[in-house]
């Protein structure tokens, strides 16, 4: 049975669950959400996820919502990126949880500050900190790859798709992969991965829609 990932282009969240999807070479579609027209916010949607947010994942009777629940999820059923350890399973599970607290939400916010919201909206103060908090997370994933290849362990796992989504994004937000040549490396080598594709190859975009 087909699996539906309801995303948008933009959402690195949404992008590390295609990417794993893609790479685990699993049978699925994107269900395109309209999110800066509001698509994520309305009744309908909320019935699917009452947090409104994106992803969600449907596996047959299956609903699921939160990228890492889903990342986890499909690890687990496929037994692909997963970690061939409990104790690799753990150290996947330190670092995803470190991206959702403090890399992908910072590059998220950040990026819709920068690139999504009206200009006229856009705080200068909040640009600052939140690059400030983005590069505090990028030097610790760089001072972490100078010893490994991966994020967790000797192979790829979930924890690299998580860490890495936002920073595959063309937009500008004060990312440059020549400043941290360790992520370089290793975003090159997730690239390298049968099954990778960039996140607008795999998502349809939002933003275009209504710009």
């Amino acid at each position: 049975m087909t699996m539906k990932l309801h995303c948008f282009g933009e959402s690195g969240h949404s992008y590390m669950v295609a990417m794993a999807l893609e790479m685990m070479g699993l049978d699925w579609e994107p269900v395109f959400i309209d999110f800066f027209k509001g698509a994520s916010r309305s009744p309908e949607y909320r019935e699917l996820n009452i947090m409104g947010e994106a992803p969600v994942l449907e596996d047959g009777d299956l609903t699921l919502t939160q990228s890492g629940v889903i990342l986890d999820y499909l690890s687990s059923k496929t037994g692909k990126l997963a970690g061939r350890s409990a104790d690799e399973r753990r150290e996947v599970l330190r670092w995803m949880f470190f991206d959702n607290h403090k890399l992908s939400s910072f590059a998220g916010m950040l990026r819709f500050q920068m690139n999504f919201l009206p200009e006229e909206k856009r705080s200068a103060d909040v640009i600052a900190f939140l690059a400030g908090r983005l590069k505090t997370a990028l030097k610790t994933v760089e001072k972490h790859l100078e010893e490994q290849a991966w994020m967790a362990g000797d192979e790829i796992t979930i924890a690299d798709l998580s860490c890495a989504s936002y920073l595959y994004y063309p937009e500008p937000f004060t990312f440059d992969r020549k400043d941290y040549p360790n992520i370089d490396r290793w975003l090159d080598a997730i690239a390298a991965q049968p099954g990778w594709k960039p996140p607008y190859e795999l998502m349809q975009r939002a933003f275009s829609a209504t710009a």
